[in-house]
């Protein structure tokens, strides 16, 4: 009788023990996300990864205290979700999540109006919370409000910090907004800087005008000589993009090297030429234009990292057949493979091997690969077809 009375006090203590903590909700996302539109509350959700101690200690020493769980059960509707399982790869995706534990607060629109990171002592896990918790966080869909032309400085810069990679247009325009409203009267804090630094792309940008206007307060904050060179890209930009023949699908190189000479000098101009046209012809499929950018490019391969080398050799492994430019890509991919050894690595060095008639040092590096993906659980398919390939 005892053992059952002692057993019973156990399991009314951890009962009301878990009564106390956080109580997560175990629905599906969409589901999550319509019962805050209906009950008109935010959704928390603690983004963690199963092997992430802090996460654990969050679990075990905070959501487990009774001043989080009657603030966060009264005001949020409350999920977590492992970021490397299940529906947790598509939030993590969706919001970049890259760090562990994130804590994302979410509207009744699926739309983030707080995302913040780490450990967290009690004390200010429940600040954070009442902070997220306003009035003005509850009043619909950023987007809505954005469209209704909205322009309240706080508003504008939530947009601009949680949008900026998972929506890099809507932070954009939040952006333009921002420094459109901006008084000349107010001067401009290290982190407006900051902000109209991070969105400014193009000489078309709306925030260019006040790049220019403003010099004198944004060098304020950093060497005139930064700001120069941050002009001179941000000009680079526009001229990459009148120098692309869209319809052709093709670069003017004379264009784009008269344009851009006097602006940053020959040396500098060549080496965004090129960069441009790596990037442009691989985007649009155009190899032997990709060659010949690339030859030009990595000409002195000691002034580029292995890794970055080792891209171009991917490619031309697939997409190239001239000889010469085989053996070159050969001396790429070396240099990566000198550096430390990876499946992925001696693949593309063993098929480049092959493909310039080095049969015997192929099937070398191809069962190198082969062996490093089976010891690092990884894929070895495409050793293995180029073993058999080799073989034949």
């Amino acid at each position: 009788m005892k053992k059952f009375i002692s057993g019973l006090f156990l399991f009314s203590a951890v009962a009301a023990f878990s009564q106390e903590a956080i109580q997560f909700q175990d629905l599906p996302f969409k589901d999550l996300i319509a019962k805050a539109k209906k009950e008109k509350k935010i959704v928390f959700i603690d983004a963690y990864a199963s092997w992430c101690g802090p996460c654990k200690m969050m679990e075990r020493n905070v959501f487990t205290q009774k001043s989080v769980g009657d603030y966060y059960n009264s005001n949020f509707i409350n999920a977590h979700f492992d970021m490397e399982k299940g529906e947790g790869r598509e939030i993590a995706s969706r919001y970049g999540v890259r760090s562990y534990p994130t804590y994302l607060f979410l509207n009744g629109d699926g739309e983030l109006v707080s995302q913040n990171y780490g450990y967290m002592e009690a004390g200010m896990f429940l600040t954070m919370a009442q902070d997220v918790n306003s009035p003005n966080n509850k009043k619909g869909s950023l987007k809505d409000r954005f469209a209704a032309g909205e322009k309240d400085p706080e508003f504008l810069i939530n947009i601009m910090k949680l949008n900026s990679s998972s929506d890099f247009s809507f932070a954009k325009a939040a952006s333009e907004r921002y420094f459109e409203n901006r008084k000349k009267t107010e001067e401009l804090t290290k982190e407006d800087v900051g902000l109209l630094l991070f969105f400014l792309k193009s000489t078309e940008d709306k925030n260019y005008k006040t790049f220019t206007d403003r010099k004198a307060e944004i060098i304020k904050f950093l060497p005139e000589e930064t700001y120069k060179e941050f002009d001179n890209q941000i000009r680079l930009g526009s001229i990459v993009e009148q120098s692309i023949d869209h319809k052709n699908k093709r670069i003017n190189d004379a264009y784009f090297m008269k344009t851009a000479e006097p602006l940053v000098g020959k040396h500098d101009a060549e080496i965004k030429l090129n960069q441009t046209k790596l990037s442009y012809y691989e985007q649009n499929a155009n190899f032997p234009e990709y060659e010949k950018a690339a030859l030009e490019y990595y000409r002195n391969t000691e002034a580029f990292e292995p890794n970055e080398l080792l891209k171009a050799a991917w490619i031309f492994s697939e997409q190239v057949k001239t000889p010469s430019s085989l053996k070159k890509a050969a001396e790429w991919a070396e240099k990566s493979v000198m550096r430390g050894e990876t499946s992925e690595n001696t693949y593309i060095l063993a098929r480049l091997y092959y493909l310039t008639g080095k049969k015997d040092t192929a099937k070398t590096y191809a069962e190198m690969s082969k062996n490093i993906a089976v010891q690092t659980q990884k894929d070895s398919a495409l050793a293995d077809k180029l073993l058999q390939e080799i073989q034949k």
